[in-house]
């Protein structure tokens, strides 16, 4: 019982600071949700499976969770919840730090500024990061073969959205400034 409410807790926070800030952005005339959005093509294909894929997700945590599933140790289960939390942090401190910079999905529209402060001078994708945390956290706490295979393929969705959405999206918006910046920080965690 104390694994189903520590994951709660962090699925309710988690997604509760991701909808607070849509939210709060709406309420400033920003469109935070830009999947899909004016798009074509494979970048239109990969941001819509990425979306379905992280609606599918969280739909079957909640569904593992309720039902208890496990294949793990209590030490690893333990593991899962640190990571979890590890996750929702970096996620809330990611969207704290974009400020009204922060799009879900690519907005060609939207003039936003490139940020490389705080969280994101160790990472150039923190918010991802936290994501995929909280799903691998999630995983090790109520393991079962059907959430494995959800959560790594929204982690797959969200890695290709990096590389073949955003990244080309931040050189063509940003050019040199983002070309220096993906020389000093790593795509998920480090310096250069």
């Amino acid at each position: 019982m104390l694994y189903q409410i520590l994951s709660i807790i962090i699925l309710l926070t988690f997604y509760g600071c991701y909808f607070f800030k849509m939210i709060n952005q709406k309420q400033k005339g920003i469109t935070t949700d830009q999947i899909g959005k004016g798009k074509v093509g494979t970048i239109k294909v990969i941001e819509i499976t990425m979306k379905v894929a992280s609606y599918f997700t969280p739909f079957f945590e909640v569904i593992s969770i309720f039902l208890g599933t496990t294949g793990f140790p209590d030490w690893v289960r333990i593991f899962g919840v640190c990571v979890g939390f590890l996750g929702v942090i970096i996620f809330i401190i990611s969207v704290v730090t974009m400020r009204d910079n922060w799009r879900a999905g690519v907005s060609k529209t939207d003039k936003t500024n490139l940020v490389t402060d705080g969280i994101y001078q160790i990472s150039r994708n923190p918010a991802f990061l936290g994501f995929d945390l909280v799903y691998i956290g999630i995983l090790f706490v109520f393991f079962n073969w059907v959430l494995f295979v959800t959560s790594a393929f929204t982690i797959i969705m969200f890695h290709l959205q990096i590389v073949n959405v955003e990244e080309s999206f931040l050189l063509s918006e940003f050019g040199e400034e983002y070309i220096e910046y993906k020389k000093k920080v790593c795509r998920y965690i480090g310096r250069r």
